[in-house]
């Protein structure tokens, strides 16, 4: 049977960076690994084409090699150093590293010896801002948690005047093997935590940890046109690595507080505006409020109540790039409250000539009660 594609194996592009590769091959090594896929011949097959494909594919020469002539570049007779091949070449350390990289978590190990520095956790921070200040963009100061170094210890996380010893369980490497059937595992030592090092006086005031809590100010600059649930990444200010390793980020996720006349959708704005009965029925004109100041609105006469009406360009510009949105405004008519004795009685006059002329005054009405005729006919009512 033909062999299959090292790339199509990998599911990736024939101009995917070693990056790439190496992000494919963690992948599938951990999908069809036989320790998760106990009894299924399948998986284990496609591990091992896998491994080869990554094997060949992670080798500058051997994907050289493979690109022009394809598996007949890369035979093991013709010394490419195939699936059956003697060692994996320059790809042969970080197979290794990925393997280890894939499956210490597995099996509790990372296989990398003793004072392995590790990645500090990623921070989360809610930063509230107004819709102006999601509009236009602000800066803004941050206090958040932190750890840092002890000053009693140094950052040893040992007592003044004593010092970390080499842990007696993994003699400082930071790993045991533990015998497993017919597999040997290597995870980290249970009593350094893999640190190669235990404190048998521990610092009072760190307690061991080699750091402290303390708090810091950041400066957070805000672009225009962001919403809730956007995030702005600070690299290298989250929690701090152990053993030397690099910090973590810290994601400053936006929450635009309820503003009292306009709602966001996108990049639109909407927001209602009150109209009278008079305006409504005989036109005008009103002001409406932006969030950069005023524009005058032409209501035509008849304009009934829920019409919305658009103000192109007065929306928001998104922080990703787009056209500016526009504000959309929806007029509600108020009905009065509070009348006089003769404001009633001019209302009276009005509904009687509008009775009286046989014209259809209220559109939306008419059609409503033709509509409730019709289904009482149909339904014999």
């Amino acid at each position: 049977m033909a062999k299959r594609d090292y790339y199509e194996i990998l599911e990736v592009s024939k101009n995917a960076s070693e990056s790439d590769l190496k992000k494919a091959y963690r992948r599938l090594a951990m999908k069809y690994h036989p320790d998760r896929n106990p009894d299924d011949g399948d998986a284990e097959v496609r591990f091992k084409e896998v491994k080869e494909a990554y094997e060949v594919l992670s080798d500058p020469q051997k994907r050289s090699a493979y690109d022009q002539f394809g598996h007949a570049g890369v035979d093991p007779s013709a010394g490419g150093g195939g699936a059956g091949g003697g060692g994996f070449g320059r790809g042969s350390a970080d197979f290794a590293d990925i393997f280890s990289d894939v499956f210490g978590d597995i099996f509790g190990g990372g296989g990398r010896g003793g004072g392995r520095a590790f990645r500090g956790a990623d921070l989360r921070y809610r930063m509230e801002i107004s819709l102006e200040e999601a509009v236009q963009g602000v800066e803004q100061d941050i206090r958040i948690p932190t750890q840092v170094e002890c000053d009693a210890c140094e950052g040893s996380g040992a007592a003044p005047g004593s010092e970390p010893e080499t842990c007696p369980t993994c003699n400082g490497h930071g790993d045991v093997r533990v015998q497993q059937g017919f597999f040997s595992i290597q995870q980290s030592c249970p009593r350094c935590q893999g640190t190669g090092q235990v404190i048998s006086d521990p610092c009072r005031k760190c307690r061991g940890n080699g750091t402290v809590s303390d708090q810091k100010t950041l400066h957070v600059q805000v672009p225009p046109g962001v919403d809730t649930g956007d995030r702005i990444r600070l690299s290298g200010e989250g929690e701090p690595g152990e053993q030397g390793g690099p910090p973590g980020d810290l994601y400053v996720e936006m929450v635009v507080k309820p503003h009292p006349i306009f709602t966001r959708e996108g990049a639109d704005l909407r927001c209602d505006i009150p109209l009278s009965v008079t305006t409504a029925a005989l036109g005008g004109e009103i002001e409406v409020p932006t969030l950069g100041g005023r524009v005058t609105l032409r209501i035509p006469a008849g304009t009934q109540s829920g019409k919305v009406f658009r103000v192109r360009g007065k929306g928001v510009k998104p922080v990703r790039g787009g056209t500016h949105g526009d504000l959309l405004c929806r007029v509600m008519m108020e009905t009065p409250v509070n009348l006089t004795g003769r404001q009633k009685e001019l209302l009276e006059e009005l509904a009687e000539t509008l009775d009286q002329d046989g014209q259809h005054h209220n559109p939306r009405g008419s059609s409503w009660l033709d509509s409730v005729k019709s289904f009482f006919d149909r339904m014999k009512l």
